[in-house]
Order: structure tokens, then C-alpha cells, then sequence
């Protein structure tokens, strides 16, 4: 017998069920596909803040987690003995006009008061930081310390390691027993946008690379609005785009070119690199564009966590921390914004 069956192997709910289980529950996971086996599988994890400026439940939430997320991943690695390949790297982007710096200087006091103390965001002479640094027409790059890296594969598997550590069963199939959750990601979005006849949410394609370069201990990029992620294992990933239209979820194609060659170009010393791997998933988004969580609205008494879209990983310490407080002890810490009517 179990006390919580998690429906999704994804971030969602793996991070659920993590939180669960070191909070004592007995858990089991279902996916018939495996975990990771989604959008969740992929290869940038870029853990991003908001800008610090008009400051909202969504912006604040995503701040939280990403505080978080230093002691979250921490945990899983104790207790499973595998590494996520996170790391509290930080940001640059490069500024492009003048305007643009007088915002960058802005929100760099905003900051000081919007992210208490845990984290700067300052506005610095691009030639501080080398080849790596994208070219900047002003000269200066917004840095920023909240922003962090996790390689998502990698990620998985230290979830995984650690919840077995814990007595988590993850299977193919069985039945449902105890309290219920469901993270099945755009699955779900589909059928609840059938079932209510609407718009819920929906799937949205990513496409994505890696390349073989070994960037050290740097910092990752946001230049040409592409992540690029030096991850630890000697890896680049860049990615991704955003395609609402799609006729093969997991092909990749031009509009994957397009990326690298842009990464390319905002990156001078990628040029070369080896391209090792593309990829390609859809991703659930949601129609407000927030996660969704709180009681499911197709089944009575049981539970949604939904609507990652690109900041699944970023949001998952703090969702699974508000997710785990609603199911084991009936406490509704929901914000109105992140409520599954927010999407209906």
C-alpha cells in the first residue's frame, strides 16, 4: 500500500514525489513511458529569473524557488549519490542601445530590494569576462548572480537515484491508491481542453543542441534571446525555440540551424564546436502561461501539477513544497495566479 500514487515521471512529478517521500509519505510513480521520458529529458536547464521589475506573485514564487534550489538539489544528491549538474553560475547579456543600459541600471537598484540581499543583478564593463562574453554594442553586460544552470537528464536520474533511496517504487502501470496526483504533462492539457471544450493549455515545441566545448567555471548567456548553458561535463547547450505549429514533436529541422548558427555568431568562440547532439520535445504550457496546481477539475479529490512550459525545473522546489503542503496537510498556500481556474 501506498499513500500517494504520483501520475508522471517528469519534473513535476519527480520533484512531488520527492517532497513527499522525505516528508514521510509512501510513494509510488507511474509513467508508462519512463522517467524523463518528455520534455523533461532535454539538454539546456537554464534556471533564469525574472527581470527585477513589476514584481508579481509568478516573479516572486520563481524567486523563491530558485533560492531553493541551492538545499533542493543538495538533498537529492545526498541521499542518491548522484550530482544534477546544478550550480549558482550566474547570467551575462549583453546590452544593446542606450536605452536598454538606463533599464539595466534601474533594475539593478531594484534588486537590491526586490531580491533581499540573496542575489545582485549589477551592470558591468563587458571586457570583465573575456572571449566568453557575447559582443555588446554598449560596451557593458547585465550580470546578474540568481541565475543557475542544471544539466536535466542528469537531473532526472539524481531524482530517480534518490527516490529509491527512499523506498519509491517508479513503474510502467498500476493502479491508483492513496492520495492521487497528476503531472502528465500535455496529456493532461489535451484532455482537459477536450473535456471542458476550451483552450486549457498546450503543447509547445522546443528544439535544442549541444555542443562540445568546455567553457570552465563561466557563466551562462542569454544573447540573441538563446540560452547557452555551459554545462559541467565539458558540453554547451543552446537552445530553444518555441514553435506553436508543428507537424513531428521531436524532429528537429532548420529552425534548429537557425539557432546554432545565431549562437555562433552572438558567441564567436563556439565556432567550430561540435554539434553532438539535437533534440526536439513539446513542452505543456498552460493558458495563462503559469504552472496550474491545486485539486484536480476532471477528478474530485485528487490533485493537478501542470504547465511547466521553460521554467519547469526553476519552479519545481517551490511547487513541489506547495503541491506536498495541499496533499498531506490540507494546507492551501495556492496563490490565485497558479489555481487551475486561472486556465479554465
Amino acid at each position: 500500500m501506498v499513500d500517494v500514487t504520483v501520475r508522471g515521471a517528469g519534473i513535476f512529478g519527480l520533484s512531488i514525489a520527492w517532497t513527499c517521500a522525505r516528508r514521510g509519505a509512501r510513494v509510488r510513480i507511474i509513467d508508462p513511458n519512463g522517467p524523463g521520458a518528455g520534455a523533461s529529458g532535454g539538454l539546456v536547464g537554464a534556471l533564469a529569473p525574472h527581470v527585477p521589475e513589476n514584481w508579481k506573485a509568478k516573479t516572486d514564487f520563481q524567486f523563491e524557488s530558485l533560492i531553493m534550489a541551492d538545499h533542493f538539489w543538495a538533498d537529492v544528491k545526498e541521499i542518491g549519490g548522484i550530482s544534477s549538474g546544478y550550480a549558482r553560475i550566474g547570467r551575462l547579456q549583453p546590452i544593446a542601445d542606450e536605452h536598454t543600459l538606463g533599464l539595466a541600471h534601474q533594475r539593478a537598484e531594484n534588486a537590491k530590494t526586490l531580491w533581499r540581499g540573496k542575489a545582485q543583478w549589477s551592470v558591468r564593463p563587458a571586457v570583465e569576462f573575456g572571449d566568453w562574453c557575447p559582443p555588446s554594442p554598449t560596451g557593458f553586460i547585465i550580470h546578474d548572480t540568481l541565475s543557475a544552470r542544471i544539466h536535466p537528464r542528469r537531473a532526472i536520474a539524481a531524482l530517480v537515484a534518490g527516490l529509491r533511496a527512499l523506498d519509491v517504487e517508479i513503474v510502467t502501470d498500476a493502479p491508483d491508491q492513496g492520495l492521487v496526483l497528476h503531472a502528465t504533462g500535455v496529456a493532461d492539457l489535451k484532455d482537459l481542453s477536450i473535456r471542458f471544450d476550451k483552450d486549457v493549455g498546450n503543447g509547445v515545441k522546443g528544439q535544442a543542441a549541444l555542443l562540445r566545448y568546455d567553457a570552465g567555471v563561466a557563466p551562462q548567456l542569454f544573447a540573441d534571446f538563446i540560452h547557452i548553458i555551459p554545462h559541467d561535463d565539458g558540453t554547451v547547450a543552446i537552445g530553444s525555440t518555441s514553435e506553436r505549429f508543428y507537424d513531428d514533436p521531436t524532429s528537429t529541422d532548420a529552425a534548429l540551424d537557425d539557432i546554432i548558427a545565431r549562437v555562433v555568431a552572438a558567441v564567436p568562440v563556439l565556432q567550430g564546436a561540435e554539434v553532438m547532439e539535437r533534440w526536439a520535445s513539446v513542452r505543456p504550457r498552460s493558458k495563462s502561461r503559469a504552472p496550474m496546481m491545486g485539486e484536480h477539475p476532471l477528478y474530485p479529490g485528487q490533485f493537478i501539477a501542470n504547465g511547466g512550459f521553460k521554467i519547469g525545473f526553476g519552479m519545481a522546489p517551490k511547487i513541489a513544497e506547495v503541491v506536498t503542503d495541499l496533499m498531506l496537510d490540507g494546507v492551501d498556500n495556492i496563490h490565485a495566479d497558479f489555481r487551475v481556474k486561472a486556465s479554465l
